[in-house]
């Protein structure tokens, strides 16, 4: 197995059409594009041909102690008591095929990479090319694919399987990334 996908912030408080974030405009694109439908043929390909499947999702401890503390997103996530661990905010959508056999990985920043792990999973599992899918396409998919980059992996970005606010945060990131990663 030399290839991963990698399913970043597909939590409820994001994509949910009932999460405070997604009425930013996530749930909408997500409806608009059948984003889950997508996501879930994707999985299936994924797993016939035996990549590793890892779920990265945004979540904080009990008193928010490892939450960033001057973060213009993230810094009023403990006054909305939003993305907390072991809470509906911070679980992974239940349209999506999340199996017990996939890595799961929470995150207290942007980036998939950020004192996740990921990148130590990756490599020792020998995985230099993956595809990257998540919310949002102009946040942690960008930040995501960043890192990628920077870490020497071949870097796919799945656009059918990202969402945005709106169609031109997803176009505008998807135009910026394409000098880094491959779009698909």
């Amino acid at each position: 197995m030399s290839k991963a996908i990698i399913l970043v912030d597909f939590v409820n408080e994001i994509v949910n059409e009932k999460g405070m974030l997604a009425k930013k405009g996530y749930s909408d694109f997500i409806k608009g594009h059948k984003l889950f439908d997508n996501l879930n043929y994707l999985l299936k390909i994924a797993r016939e041909k035996g990549f590793l499947i890892i779920h990265v999702g945004l979540c904080f401890d009990e008193k928010y102690s490892n939450k960033p503390k001057n973060s213009l997103l993230l810094g009023k996530v403990d006054e909305y008591e939003i993305l907390k661990q072991n809470i509906w905010s911070s679980e992974f959508h239940n349209l999506i095929d999340v199996r017990k056999e996939d890595v799961i990985l929470s995150k207290t920043r942007i980036s998939a990479f950020y004192e996740t792990g990921l990148d130590y999973i990756l490599k020792r599992k020998g995985i230099n090319s993956i595809f990257i899918a998540g919310v949002a396409t102009d946040l942690a998919v960008s930040s995501s694919v960043r890192d990628a980059h920077d870490l020497d992996y071949v870097v796919n970005v799945v656009e059918d399987c990202c969402a945005a606010a709106s169609n031109e945060d997803h176009d505008c990131a998807l135009k910026s990334l394409c000098k880094i990663a491959n779009i698909i």
